[in-house]
């Protein structure tokens, strides 16, 4: 038994074609209708001729055709036109007349090349029409052409208007994924930054330091035995952060990139920074936007501490409010410059479209006495 809500569905997986088709048949039953007699599509008001064998002829020429009307809309409308010519000068008037209106709309649709060839060609074509019916003996007068002439150019632009609206609703699509794809590159770019940057510099800086340990066996376990945390927990990060960016990943709520920034703070004085932490408040129990970003914000502050102030006295100082986080990072400018590579300028910049992001402020300056501060005012309450 067929599931009537999967009909719909079974319809738009036909080919257009055949979603066509109904129409050119119900054109066709339509002329044989003697309800309809009198409403026939008709130019030139000739006496009208008898139904026969040529007239089921030029019917099937001027319905059959609009089957095809979408796929080959230029096709159709030859054909179509033909028919109607062929009815109109033969005096066989039929409702399937209406089909040169169909024909017409579609083609003004979705005709791609040539298009204002087939509106000359057309043109010129109804002005032959019109002056054959006239020699005839037609009574329908230059008013009466004309404004079946309208009628058909209107219905031509209709069809031009869908076709515009269309393209630009294509467009539209197209601008919108091209700037979610640039925007998930640049989310992509900047995660990568962020968890990995901070991790690599670490190690990098415990290995230089490693070298001047080699005459205290102690020291350089510990040391190399830090290294090793630290590249474990940047395989850690990660892993999420990739089954973060696969599609069929589920997430739980809290994210494991957000952190804690205790840990944060005892894996940069392990690499050698003098960090001073304080805390004021209590974090939300949910992890939102606002902790993810200030958990960036503290852990690029602590990285760049690590690159450029080696050493040096570093304060991290943060303030959980019920409607926003503050934090400020401050570096004193006695430290030494490490080894590890230069930075790219992307993370403080990406730290300031997050801040920007939620509506909230980011500075990052340099002290008068040499040393850095980085600044952050985070609006909270906004979900992850």
């Amino acid at each position: 038994m067929i599931d009537l809500r999967r009909v719909p569905d079974l319809w738009q997986r036909c080919d257009v074609t055949v979603r066509d088709f109904p129409l050119a048949l119900l054109l066709i039953i339509a002329s044989f209708l003697p309800v309809l007699r009198g409403q026939e599509t008709q130019v030139g008001d000739l006496p009208g001729r008898p139904f026969d064998a040529l007239a089921a002829v030029i019917l099937a020429l001027e319905c059959l055709p609009l089957a095809v009307r979408r796929r080959w809309p230029a096709v159709s409308l030859i054909l179509v036109s033909l028919g109607f010519v062929i009815a109109e000068l033969l005096s066989y008037h039929m409702v399937a007349g209406s089909a040169i209106a169909f024909a017409l709309l579609s083609a003004g649709a979705h005709l791609e090349r040539h298009r204002r060839t087939a509106v000359a060609v057309l043109s010129a074509a109804y002005v032959a029409l019109a002056v054959a019916l006239d020699q005839l003996g037609s009574t329908e007068g230059l008013d009466g052409f004309v404004t079946f002439y309208v009628m058909l150019a209107a219905t031509w632009c209709i069809g031009s208007w869908l076709r515009s609206t269309r393209v630009a609703e294509a467009e539209h699509r197209l601008r919108v994924a091209e700037a979610t794809r640039t925007a998930e590159r640049t989310r992509i770019a900047r995660e990568l930054h962020d968890v990995v940057t901070h991790h690599v510099t670490a190690m990098v800086v415990q290995a230089e330091a490693a070298r001047y340990l080699t005459a205290v066996p102690d020291r350089l376990d510990a040391t190399l035995g830090a290294i090793t945390d630290t590249g474990r927990r940047a395989i850690t990060d990660l892993r999420h952060l990739l089954d973060l960016l696969n599609p069929d990943h589920d997430t739980d709520g809290r994210s494991p990139a957000a952190g804690d920034l205790r840990t944060l703070v005892e894996q940069t004085r392990q690499a050698g920074q003098p960090v001073e932490f304080a805390e004021e408040g209590r974090p939300a129990d949910s992890i939102g936007s606002a902790e993810i970003v200030a958990y960036r914000v503290v852990q690029e502050a602590l990285t760049n501490a690590l690159k450029y102030a080696h050493g040096s006295r570093t304060e991290v100082r943060v303030r959980h409010g019920e409607k926003e986080i503050t934090v400020e990072v401050s570096t004193d400018g006695s430290g030494s410059r490490s080894r590890s590579p230069g930075g790219s300028g992307r993370g403080l910049a990406g730290l300031r479209q997050r801040v920007d992001a939620l509506g909230g402020e980011f500075s990052a300056d340099r002290r008068a006495d040499g040393g850095f501060v980085v600044r952050a005012y985070i609006p909270a309450g906004s979900p992850s």
